[in-house]
């Protein structure tokens, strides 16, 4: 494109695959798990598989294997690529664990196609093979996709998400910083209340209905034998709600983000990991607000925006003072929702300073209270965060 500066984007439409397309994909993703699973018995018996391995190790399947041949060799390709920047990211990012075996009952079908594998004509989507699949076209492509990812969601829909080049539109000016603390029972708390992200609690409106469909599952399951059409049915009326639980929280971060982006320059986030909730008595809570989600929708449209993004590791924000930095001897329990500070006397909402707190540290070029002892001002000053 000319006249801009271009980005990369995703463009995600729904496919309307026939019976017999469908069995061609869940065959081409057969094929392509296996191979994934050859990569990781390959790396646990010790020989580390490199992508010049990979390459030898795919030309030796295909060559002994009538079956592998029969299937599309640049989604094979795409997945070998996939397993060895998944490999090379363990070595490299910390917590990344390595590349585990596929389960045919708990992973669901992805497949990806480079430029050479597929096609568009006449409003359909052509794929090795003789594969041909009509597209629910919501709106126009910008320019010709360079690549694209077929993928089956859990209610057994498919989709077909296009790699594209567009024109990157200028963000809005915008100056001043905001804080951002992490919570669940609000699940973004702000410097400025006004840009607080509340916990609407989409799961909760439809728990009923999903308690229904659960004892439903819970009747009709078969121990060891095939499950019923009555199961099946149950189980995808659970997975819808999930889903448009999902997709309403999914809506509501995507727009709190695009109005914390357009108003804020400096955005600082607690880098707060959400996954040890998993283990404690807010784990439904916690899902239904969805930290993760919202943080990487906020992370990703500032970067896209320009804005200047700062991640603060949350240890001791909520017993430090926002407004004379001293810290609290004793941790706070969860059930004290408000920060008294013993040195200057402030009171506030616990969480309300540990935003402020979080602010204060990215405006000094730090990404940790601890980082800030040698800023605490001398006795009686007070250095205001905001």
């Amino acid at each position: 494109m000319a006249g801009g500066v271009d980005e990369i984007v995703r463009y995600t439409y729904r496919l309307r695959p026939g019976v017999q397309a469908q069995r061609a994909l869940s065959q081409e993703w057969g094929r392509c798990r296996f191979l994934w699973n050859e990569a990781v018995h390959q790396q646990k018996t010790g020989n580390t598989p490199t992508l010049k391995k990979l390459g030898k190790l795919l030309t030796e399947l295909r060559g002994r294997n009538t079956w592998m041949r029969k299937g599309s060799q640049v989604a094979q390709q795409s997945m070998l690529r996939a397993y060895a920047q998944a490999l090379q990211q363990s070595y490299t990012v910390k917590g990344r664990g390595r590349p585990r075996h596929k389960a045919k009952k708990r992973t669901l079908p992805s497949l990806e196609y480079s430029t050479r594998g597929f096609s568009l004509r006449e409003g359909r989507l052509r794929l090795p093979k003789g594969m041909s699949i009509p597209v629910v076209w919501s709106r126009e492509l910008p320019s010709d996709p360079t690549s694209v990812r077929v993928y089956q969601d859990s209610l057994g829909h498919w989709y077909a998400s296009f790699v594209v080049r567009r024109e990157a539109k200028p963000a809005p000016e915008a100056t001043g910083g905001i804080g951002i603390d992490w919570g669940v029972s609000t699940t973004a708390i702000t410097t400025d209340p006004q840009h607080d992200l509340p916990h609407l609690g989409h799961r909760r409106r439809c728990a009923a209905e999903l308690a229904k469909a659960q004892r439903t599952m819970a009747r009709r399951h078969r121990t060891g034998r095939k499950q019923s059409k009555g199961y099946q049915r149950a189980r995808r009326e659970a997975a819808k709600l999930h889903k448009k639980a999902a997709r309403q929280t999914e809506h509501d971060s995507r727009v709190w983000a695009k109005k914390i982006t357009d108003n804020h320059h400096l955005i600082a986030v607690e880098a707060f990991k959400p996954t040890f909730l998993a283990k404690t008595t807010m784990a439904r809570k916690a899902a239904d607000a969805a930290i993760g989600a919202a943080k990487r929708e906020l992370v990703t449209r500032a970067e896209r925006a320009g804005r200047k993004v700062v991640l603060v590791t949350p240890a001791y924000t909520t017993m430090t003072c926002h407004g004379c930095f001293a810290r609290a001897k004793q941790r706070l329990l969860l059930e004290e929702r408000v920060f008294v500070c013993t040195s200057c006397g402030l009171v506030e909402d616990r969480d309300r300073n540990a935003a402020r707190v979080i602010l204060a540290v990215a405006e000094r070029g730090h990404t940790s209270v601890e980082d800030m002892k040698h800023l605490q001002p001398p006795f009686g000053e007070v250095m205001r965060a905001v």
